[in-house]
């Protein structure tokens, strides 16, 4: 099976059940790496697939933005709640770092009980959130039903004073 045929099949197995990338690998043949190589290609390509804490679904939303925003910790919960009330999914955080380059983690936060359960790992002290390495300022892809709703998210998050000056060129290579 070469690569094509393998990411026609995993576009395939991918429904609502969340199937992780080890499993995938473990079914395929190859090494989890190849697929998240592969889930990416696919996404290049146009497929609506998410990034769950279990593993990939197959649907999503169709339309996903970036936005650059800079805030303190105590704003996180209303920057998380204002996308996921207006119908969106904080898809992923990534920075931009000036010897690593874009460091990235996958968050799905697409419901208030999601971002709750986000900011409680952030609380007990699991892990300080991305944004600290780069004084605050971070990204989100943040992806909903239509563009509208996007423009209104992005209407919210200027509003709160959330968005930060896009720079020239941040995001490429993303």
């Amino acid at each position: 099976m070469n690569g094509e045929q393998r990411r026609r099949a995993i576009a395939e197995c991918l429904g609502a059940a969340p199937l992780s990338a080890t499993c995938l690998a473990a079914r395929f043949g190859v090494s989890r790496q190849v697929i998240v190589q592969d889930i990416a290609l696919l996404r290049a390509e146009g497929a609506h697939i998410v990034a769950t804490n279990r593993g990939y679904v197959a649907g999503g939303r169709p339309c996903s933005r970036v936005f650059k925003v800079c805030h303190t910790d105590e704003a996180i919960r209303d920057e998380l709640f204002l996308v996921v009330d207006a119908g969106g999914c904080v898809e992923d955080v990534f920075v931009r770092h000036k010897v690593y380059g874009r460091i990235a983690a996958p968050m799905g936060i697409d419901s208030r009980r999601k971002a709750e359960a986000f900011l409680a790992q952030i609380a007990a002290g699991v892990s300080a959130p991305l944004k600290h390495i780069t004084g605050d300022y971070h990204y989100h892809t943040v992806s909903a039903d239509s563009e509208a709703a996007l423009d209104e998210i992005e209407a919210a998050l200027g509003e709160r004073g959330f968005l930060a000056p896009p720079s020239e060129g941040a995001l490429r290579g993303n």
